[in-house]
């Protein structure tokens, strides 16, 4: 029989993905066969599966911190914003159509259960501990008919749940007895323990209020855990975007993320911002983008509202303008479908418009179709012509997700990236393509910044263009990752009654 333990939240954002994180690596550590679970995550921010479906980040992230390589059981239903309170369902790694809020959460979301349920069958079977994370409050009255994420797994399961509020925001205390007070009493008596997230300062002026909380909600407080900055563990949703840098900060190499409102897959750039050297910052204005050294096109959820977004804002003709003036730009997924002439969207795959003419820098268009492309890659750079370097790296791994189908024009612009592997299949298609004079670039593949050498001989080629020596790369991208987790896992053993917690769990299993 497997073992559960839930973490809850009195809202968005209060710091449950990373406490599962934690928990999941803690688990690890001592020899636990423990998987991540969160039934239903809203995001923008997924990845590919080796077997080509699509998941949320967070229980990717948990998945690693777990030892574990990602799959669709863990995360089984995820919802991708599009705008206008609409969103793409994807179940079990697949996408089965749009549907507006309203449409989903009136009884649709209901319907899943008995997959989401499947996939916890199959997880207790492989596993001996399932660390499970909700989603927003289980207190949303006007939500919990139709909550499959919250107290209905925890029901279900019978997990033990305990309850997370963030005091860096505010109101902890009575966010906290509030949502206890709007639970009824069979999920109230699921909550097991309180943790307070997010404490900054000194911890023995807090006692009162933890004495003054159990004595209110008959719960024991399970721990204050700190703030913890720059963790190094990939942001999960469009929430964590509103912390991002908006302004340049001191660095040699000075990168503008353009921040479109269907912005997506933004884990993108975290490498490049975790360089010494750069100072990465998202730019929603064109006002804003200042004087950078490299503009970089994110993925889009909705590529063509997003083209729009940039004539409306301006953006394209500070973009333009910049590029005249040597600056480069780079694409990536729907930043790169931006690159091109045109944009197609004969059967309205991703918005009500037929199409939209695109930046025009590259030699290129492309048309959605219905379906989607989901599938890791592995590739080799050949002799990339960026800002008066060549740039040659082998074995870039990464994963494709989109709609569109890329067509080049002629032979006006160079394909520096061919494809070795697609879905652990041989393969050998080029990808990617760049401008003949080093000023423009884009790609596909998510996460190719992600690999150490082609990050930093991109780095260098800005470095060098400003009369700045090239470094060498020091940085090992996996192995400051799997530091990371350790480190959290070190802040969260510290702070957390481990004692408890198990005591807990155990009492649940029996």
């Amino acid at each position: 029989m497997a073992n559960y333990i839930m973490m809850q939240g009195t809202s968005s954002h209060v710091g449950k993905s990373i406490l599962a994180t934690a928990l999941c690596r803690i688990f690890y550590q001592d020899g636990v066969r423990v998987v991540p679970f969160k039934a239903q995550n809203m995001a923008l921010n997924s990845y590919v599966t080796k077997d080509g479906r699509e998941m949320g980040r967070a229980q990717v992230a948990q998945a690693e911190a777990a030892g574990l390589a990602p799959e669709v059981d863990m995360n089984p239903v995820l919802l991708k914003p599009t705008g206008n309170s609409c969103s793409q369902v994807v179940l079990m790694g697949k996408p089965i159509g749009n549907m507006s809020a309203g449409e989903y959460h009136r009884g649709y979301s209901v319907k899943l259960f008995d997959q989401v349920k499947a996939a916890l069958e199959r997880l207790k079977a492989s596993y001996d501990t399932i660390v499970i994370e909700g989603a927003g409050s289980p207190a949303e009255v006007n939500l919990k008919s139709t909550d499959i994420v919250n107290m209905r797994i925890a029901k279900y399961l019978q997990a033990p749940v305990l309850l997370i509020a963030d005091i860096d925001r505010g109101g902890a205390l009575a966010s906290l007895v509030g949502t206890l007070e709007l639970l009824d009493d069979e999920e109230r008596a699921l909550v097991k323990g309180l943790i307070i997230n997010k404490f900054r300062g000194d911890v023995t002026l807090l006692k009162p209020a933890i004495d003054f909380l159990e004595e209110k909600t008959g719960k024991p407080v399970l721990g204050v855990i700190p703030h913890i900055e720059h963790m190094g563990i990939d942001d999960e949703d469009s929430v964590s975007l509103e912390e991002k840098q908006e302004y340049p900060s001191s660095g040699d190499i000075k990168i503008a993320v353009i921040r479109t409102p269907k912005i997506s897959n933004f884990t993108d750039f975290d490498c490049l911002a975790g360089e010494e050297d750069v100072s990465l910052y998202y730019v929603q204005e064109a006002a804003g983008l200042g004087q950078p050294d490299l503009i970089m096109l994110p993925g889009s959820k909705n590529t063509t509202e997003d083209m729009m977004y940039l004539r409306s804002s301006r953006l394209e003709t500070a973009i333009r303008a910049a590029l005249e003036s040597g600056i480069p730009v780079i694409g990536i997924c729907g930043g790169y479908q931006m690159l091109g002439k045109e944009i197609h969207d004969p059967h309205h795959t991703e918005s009500e418009h037929d199409g939209i003419e695109g930046l025009g820098f590259l030699s290129m268009t492309t048309t959605f179709s219905a379906e989607k492309l989901t599938s890791q890659v592995e590739a080799d750079c050949h002799d990339l012509y960026f800002m008066g370097q060549n740039i040659t790296a082998q074995h870039l791994r990464g994963y494709e997700i989109h709609m569109g189908q890329t067509t080049f024009l002629g032979t006006a612009d160079q394909h520096p990236l061919q494809i070795l592997k697609r879905a652990d299949r041989p393969c050998d298609q080029i990808e990617g393509s760049a401008r003949l004079d080093g000023l423009v670039f884009g790609t596909y593949i998510h996460g190719v910044f992600d690999h150490d050498e082609f990050r930093r001989s991109v780095l260098n080629a800005l470095r060098v263009a400003k009369g700045l020596p090239a470094l060498q790369n020091t940085r090992n991208v996996y192995a400051e990752k799997q530091h990371s987790y350790d480190a959290l896992a070190d802040v969260v053993r510290q702070h957390l009654n481990m004692e408890k917690l198990h005591a807990i769990m155990d009492g649940n299993k029996k």
